[in-house]
């Protein structure tokens, strides 16, 4: 059973909704403990100070930040907390946008609002804002903290509850300019274009999340299961890297006719 992550209120000027947060995720993957390979004891990570080759317990462990000019700044525990945000029981709701304006890039982590507690105030209150953001197709961008960490969230309706998403700042975002391309760009020619938008709508289809399924996981678990019953697990050769495309033509004409028949 999902368990909340935190509690407080949605806060819309002087209208505050009670509502405790859920994580929209769950982990399926499969997780490892590290051992010795001779004798499958469990591997302890310890710090130790490179210079004394000692080991270094937790509480003398100080924070060093390099600057651009490779200056070291070290700042103790207290000091950093001193930077910390403002802990607060509230989701600050700054402005409304187009859910369509925001550009996915900027999305972090789901997680679902639900109400906290049953009184009929609110209830009401989030019924509200449920109904009038799916209505009106708008989306609520907020701030709160989490933990140590202040967070821009957008907050949304979805399957009759809302939903909060953390967001990234704009300068996390890294500038498509600054991403290097090859200086040499040629136009394609239109009979690639035509056959490229032909493959795209040969493979355009409604989205289903169920279709799409982890298939590293299932080979992994297939894995462990054979190691279970003590099997042997046959490493494969490594794929060969595929080689440049001779013909784009050739080769999009081929995948269309491949795609067609199934």
């Amino acid at each position: 059973m999902a368990r909340s992550i935190w509690k407080g209120s949605i806060s819309l000027g002087l209208v505050n909704v009670p509502v405790a947060l859920f994580s929209g995720v769950k982990d399926t993957d499969v997780h490892f403990h590290q051992l010795h390979a001779s004798d499958h004891t469990p591997i302890e990570t310890r710090r130790f100070c490179a210079d004394e080759d000692t080991e270094v317990p937790y509480e003398e462990i100080a924070n060093g930040y390099e600057t651009d000019d490779e200056e070291l700044i070290v700042l103790t525990d207290a000091e950093l907390a001193t930077a910390a945000p403002r802990k607060t029981r509230t989701i600050d709701i700054e402005a409304f946008v187009d859910v369509t304006d925001v550009d996915p890039i900027y999305f972090d982590h789901p997680y679902v609002l639900v109400p906290a507690g049953d009184s009929e105030g609110t209830l009401r209150a989030y019924r509200l804002l449920v109904e009038v953001m799916t209505r009106t197709e708008r989306a609520a961008l907020g701030r709160f903290v989490l933990r140590t960490k202040e967070h821009l969230v957008l907050v949304r309706a979805r399957d009759d509850r809302l939903t909060l998403t953390t967001m990234r700042f704009h300068d996390e975002v890294r500038p498509a300019k600054d991403v290097p391309l090859p200086t040499k760009r040629d136009k394609p020619a239109k009979k690639e274009v035509d056959q490229a938008v032909a493959l795209i709508e040969a493979l355009a289809c409604p989205w289903d999340p169920e279709r799409y399924e982890d298939s590293f996981q299932k080979r992994l678990k297939k894995i462990v299961q054979r190691k279970r019953k003590g099997q042997t697990v046959e490493v494969p050769e490594a794929e060969k890297e595929p080689s440049p495309v001779p013909d784009l033509m050739e080769a999009l004409e081929k995948t269309l006719a491949e795609v067609k028949s199934g």
